[in-house]
């Protein structure tokens, strides 16, 4: 028996859901605290099982924390550096955040190789590039990482990364933030997310400048301190449920979004004819007068159209009419989801790593695999949109990046519960 997720679709959608914390800041705001001298408190910290996963590790290494609400304590005042758990690095992507921050910590970690939702090859040499830069060593012994300094420790440099990675860009800052000199990195990315870890830090007492530019410039520090900090709301989530919202719903309010962050969904979804009304700090979404229009996407580094929400908009596309086509030139192998969707009546095909959509075909409820985080929630889209029943398999990638999505949707009016069922 495993645990499934049932979707009775055809259900209306109305009412008002809030946003959660940023998963992609949060799993990078729960490392970077560990470079403070005292507790650092966290807000809107969202109940998702990667953030359980990270507070697990800090507690192998003697960080106490404690995990309220939203709010999320972090006192890293007795912290012992270890080597790390490969177990719960596996699952976990973002646990190569530990990598910078145990070096800027302790001069050294043993960090076992990242896992996460498999998306094609998403290799970390611009991370390790950045390391030596610094003045690091890093040796990759038996599936871990081992990274170490010499006698005078992390040194400032110029870093160019070949590729724009948030990964990489993050990593790096954790690094660079107590090293000797002002380093300077070249082809950062972009995204919110980075902004708000560079606003932790800078909190810390860390001097970062630029973050949400392209140079991003970072002079050392000697000392870091605990800080408050909130979470910025999460855009993918925000996405998702404007999608459902354009999917199913008769008129949901979407609250705590920062509209900016969206811009490059919006303006997809205002092409395909979604009534959308735009405030300060909410979208509102209406059912559309008649079909939508069927549309091109092509996924781009932050602002443009997020790689995360490519898979959960698929199924939105499917309700168009006409042909869509999607072309991902972040992740061009994150096409798992559309054998799932196949099976639950859509017309789409991948031809060289172009998505191909025939939109006009009625979903119906089938058995279903999530292959991945995002592919999980665009399952659940399919699930709203499809007549009858969906098996959703794979929960466990849903969970790790939707804050009580059942809760958050049985309140909109979806019908969709957890079951253990046999496979």
């Amino acid at each position: 028996m495993t645990q499934k997720l049932i979707v009775n679709g055809g259900k209306e959608l109305t009412g008002e859901v809030t946003i959660s914390g940023a998963k992609n800041s949060t799993v990078a705001l729960i490392p970077a605290a560990i470079l403070a001298d005292s507790p650092v408190t966290l807000e809107g910290v969202p109940n998702i099982s990667d953030v359980y996963s990270l507070i697990s590790i800090l507690n192998e290494m003697n960080v106490k924390t404690s995990f309220e609400g939203t709010t999320l304590t972090i006192d890293p005042t007795d912290m012992v550096s270890v080597p790390m758990p490969t177990g719960k690095i596996k699952s976990l992507r973002a646990s190569y955040y530990f990598m910078g921050a145990l070096l800027t910590k302790f001069g050294q970690g043993v960090v076992g190789l990242p896992g996460g939702c498999f998306l094609g090859p998403r290799p970390i040499d611009q991370h390790l590039k950045g390391f030596r830069a610094l003045g690091a060593t890093v040796e990759n012994e038996l599936g871990a990482m081992y990274l170490k300094t010499d006698e005078d420790g992390l040194q400032a440099a110029r870093i160019y990364f070949d590729v724009v990675s948030i990964g990489a860009t993050i990593n790096v800052m954790l690094a660079a933030v107590k090293a000797k000199g002002r380093t300077i990195i070249e082809n950062a990315a972009r995204e919110p997310e980075i902004i708000d870890v560079a606003t932790l830090l800078n909190n810390m007492g860390a001097k970062v400048r630029g973050a949400g530019t392209d140079i991003i410039r970072i002079d050392g520090v000697e000392e870091m301190h605990g800080c408050r900090h909130t979470v910025i709301p999460d855009r993918i989530e925000a996405g998702t449920y404007l999608i459902m919202a354009a999917a199913k719903g008769k008129d949901v309010k979407i609250n705590n979004i920062i509209v900016e962050h969206l811009e490059g969904l919006i303006a997809k979804m205002e092409e395909m004819g979604v009534p959308l009304e735009i405030g300060e700090d909410y979208v509102r979404v209406t059912a559309p007068d008649g079909p939508l229009n069927g549309i091109s996407i092509k996924t781009l580094p932050y602002p443009g159209f997020a790689t995360d929400l490519q898979q959960p908009f698929t199924p939105l596309l499917m309700t168009a009419k006409g042909e869509s086509m999607i072309v991902d030139t972040i992740y061009p192998k994150r096409i798992k989801h559309i054998p799932e969707l196949n099976r639950m009546g859509a017309n789409a095909r991948v031809e060289s790593d172009v998505i191909l959509i025939e939109g006009g075909h009625q979903l119906e409820g089938a058995e279903v695999m999530a292959t991945d985080l995002r592919a999980g929630a665009c399952l659940v889209v399919a699930g709203l949109l499809a007549e009858g029943e969906t098996v959703i398999g794979g929960v466990e990638h849903i969970l790790r990046g939707y804050d009580n999505i059942v809760e958050k949707l049985t309140a909109l009016g979806a019908d969709l519960h957890m079951e253990d069922r046999e496979d």
